[in-house]
């Protein structure tokens, strides 16, 4: 989008037009662009109410029905934070007793918000002229929150009266690569770190993929997932990180919300037990399989592998829990027998420390039968073998 498409979408007829288009279907955006060209509207503003149209029906799994009054960019709603991520972003600088937060590369102004809705005066600022003017659109229902178009990390934040400081740099290179590595983002971090001798409560988003060796040691680094998918790790210095510093992992899983500390202890490794525990995602990614094997009464089944086993069923959030029905070598003919033999014709397979292609494999197997199975290829003391198991149910929440 340029700044003359959003100039369009913010005046009177084209703000009265993005609402009252339907709910985005790709199969009908076609003949609604046809009718309203017949109509008279001009062909720029029906691209650009259209595409709007479009994200906005993609950033409702990160903004639910915010996602409807705002504006975005592909590359924005890509990087944006969710909104229940963003809440537990601002209620760290809230914990933290900070009043204003300086937002050093806003983007489209999703945590902005976030602070802003808990009462957090915030300076949001970017380098880019048309996202800090999205960003003003979206932060227009808050008086506290001031936007600039303006080089963050260029501010006297001492002067600004800020007490708290956020950065997500972006992690795309200049050819519009993704870049795992922080010190290759935009800004880069060590730039970014430089904030803290104005202000210590410092934090910074940073990919998932973060290499461990570039991360400050003196600061929390918390992986974070939602419903399964890991999200984003964030950096958290001074007063934001008031267990001090370390490697964390935060679970969110529908209403709640797990965290997982360190220090991890190393697993023992041994035999398959009568259950089998797939840690989250952002335990993995934060290195803390340990603990969850600790939490479990479990160990390894192999020292390169992160699935943990238990001959007990031990509650816990941070994994998936699974009943062992079987265990085997990996055989494909063997394996198709088993499945045969228990009528199954649709197969879920999980695999970790193996080669093998699951849709290829899932063909090999010729399925057939109306039975529901799940399978873990996985190496168990070095060797290749199958796991037949099935989910364990999660409990009842309260009250249901």
């Amino acid at each position: 989008m340029d700044a003359e498409t959003l100039s369009l979408l913010l005046s009177k007829p084209g703000w009265a037009l993005l609402g009252a288009l339907p709910p985005y279907d790709e199969r009908r955006a076609m003949a609604i662009a046809e009718r309203l060209r017949r109509e008279g509207v001009d062909p720029r503003l029906i691209a650009g109410a259209l595409t709007q149209s479009r994200l906005r029906a993609q950033a409702r799994a990160k903004f639910d029905d915010f996602a409807d009054g705002m504006v975005f960019t592909q590359a924005g709603l890509e990087q944006a934070t969710r909104l229940a991520v963003g809440a537990r972003h601002a209620r760290r600088f809230q914990a933290a007793g900070c009043t204003k937060v300086a937002d050093l590369t806003c983007g489209i102004g999703g945590d902005a918000m976030a602070m802003a809705a808990l009462g957090l005066s915030v300076l949001a600022c970017d380098v880019d002229e048309l996202t800090a003017a999205i960003a003003t659109v979206n932060l227009r229902h808050f008086p506290d929150a001031e936007v600039r178009h303006a080089d963050g990390l260029a501010l006297d934040l001492v002067a600004e009266g800020v007490d708290g400081a956020f950065a997500d740099p972006s992690r795309r290179t200049a050819e519009g690569r993704r870049t795992h590595d922080p010190r290759a983002a935009t800004p880069p971090l060590d730039a970014v770190l430089e904030v803290r001798r104005q202000v210590p409560a410092l934090g910074v988003k940073v990919g998932p993929a973060v290499p461990h060796r570039a991360l400050p040691a003196d600061a929390e680094t918390q992986w974070v997932s939602v419903d399964g998918e890991v999200v984003e790790a964030g950096i958290w210095f001074g007063p934001l990180a008031p267990d001090g510093p370390g490697r964390t992992a935060l679970v969110l899983r529908g209403r709640a919300a797990t965290t997982v500390r360190g220090p991890a202890p190393r697993p023992d490794v041994g035999p398959v037990g009568t259950y089998l525990y797939e840690p989250d995602g952002a335990v993995l990614r934060a290195g803390l399989v340990g603990v969850v094997a600790e939490q479990v009464h479990g160990r390894l089944l192999d020292a390169t592998i992160a699935y943990v086993t238990s001959d007990v069923l031990a509650p816990t959030d941070a994994a998936t829990a699974y009943r062992v029905l079987d265990v085997m070598p990996f055989g494909l003919k063997r394996l198709r027998t088993a499945l045969r033999e228990r009528g199954v014709g649709r197969l879920t397979i999980k695999k970790r420390g193996t080669a093998v292609v699951p849709e290829q494999l899932r063909r090999q197997l010729d399925l057939r039968g109306d039975a529901e199975a799940t399978i873990v290829l996985t190496r168990i003391a070095g060797s290749q073998h199958v796991l037949l198991v099935e989910p364990v149910p999660e409990p009842d929440a309260p009250g249901d």
